[in-house]
């Protein structure tokens, strides 16, 4: 019987049970996917802490994976068995076969492989949304980017870097500020020693950046705001450091009539159109070689709550992926 990874109940990475599950048969627009590597992500922390509450308990965590297509439910037409295919849905990534939604599957090009598209589906398509759709990157931009080191960071710093922005990075130690700088960061803040706020004025010649890319959340939440240029628009789109609290939206005028978005990926992917659109996109600059995804980390699929561990400890850098 094939395993996956089930919470039971809502906690630190003990919960993470590996275990064996019923796949069954897929169902009207679902396929049964075999699975060749999983992608780990930090959403997938809050999920397993019920700081994003599951539909319900037990469930299967994980929110990015490829594999291929083993057997077609009813009405799918725009796959076949034997189909080599990635995805980003929310829960169920965590395992060793799993039944998908079709409408949620890209078919992967011949030159990206398992552990590429298991690394790059989730937090690839999420830099495109930012750099692409949300605060469209043009050549000249400065931007800054919080946690420029870690899985989503590496690949930002590269695709702003090849669409010809100067790309200010936050780091936590020399080593992920040196890793930064080799994926095309230009300037990288150590956020522990440095008034990251400050350096980007310094940096800015007092102008501060039109985007602040901030995916670490509560404890980065004003620096970001102060980072920015009149009328900047700041993207947060995560919350490492816990979520941010409310607020009084008073305080944009005075620091420049700023903008504050919260877009998520689920949102922009929601109409097939553009998850095609946003999956194309993330292929072409990834096949190119513009864009590199780097791998640091694989593990099996029973050491998950290891992985949580390190990913919770920031001991992480660039993607880290499972293998059934």
């Amino acid at each position: 019987m094939p395993k996956a990874i089930r919470v039971h109940a809502y906690g630190g990475p003990e919960v993470l049970r590996h275990e064996d599950v019923e796949v069954g048969k897929p169902g009207p627009g679902q396929v049964r996917l075999r699975q060749h590597a999983l992608g780990v992500n930090y959403i997938d922390t809050y999920f397993r802490t019920g700081m994003y509450p599951a539909p319900s308990l037990p469930f299967v965590l994980g929110n990015e994976g490829a594999g291929e297509v083993v057997e077609l439910g009813e009405g799918v037409t725009h796959l076949k068995v034997g189909d080599r295919v990635g995805y980003v849905i929310t829960l169920g990534g965590y395992a060793e076969e799993r039944i998908a939604d079709a409408k949620f599957l890209v078919k992967l090009p011949g030159g990206i492989d398992y552990d590429t598209a298991a690394a790059m589906m989730l937090k690839g398509m999420t830099v495109q949304y930012l750099l692409r759709r949300t605060f469209a990157v043009k050549p000249g931009d400065t931007i800054l980017f919080h946690a420029a080191a870690g899985g989503v960071g590496l690949i930002a710093c590269q695709w702003a870097k090849h669409l010809g922005a100067t790309v200010i990075g936050t780091a936590g130690s020399k080593d992920k500020a040196e890793l930064a700088k080799q994926h095309g960061c230009d300037h990288v803040i150590l956020y522990r020693d440095e008034d990251v706020a400050k350096r980007v004025k310094e940096i800015t010649k007092g102008a501060g950046v039109p985007v602040v890319y901030d995916g670490v959340g509560k404890s980065t939440f004003m620096s970001s705001l102060d980072s920015l240029a009149p009328f900047g628009v700041l993207v947060s789109f995560g919350a490492a450091s816990g979520a941010i609290e409310a607020f009084n939206i008073g305080i944009l005028a005075p620091k420049g009539s700023l903008y504050v978005t919260r877009p998520t990926l689920n949102t922009h992917i929601s109409r097939r159109e553009t998850l095609e659109e946003i999956a194309k996109d993330l292929f072409q600059v990834v096949g190119s070689g513009a864009v590199k995804i780097p791998i640091h980390s694989r593990a099996k699929l029973a050491e998950a709550a290891e992985v949580h561990r390190a990913l919770e400890g920031r001991k992480t850098t660039g993607a880290t992926i499972l293998h059934p």
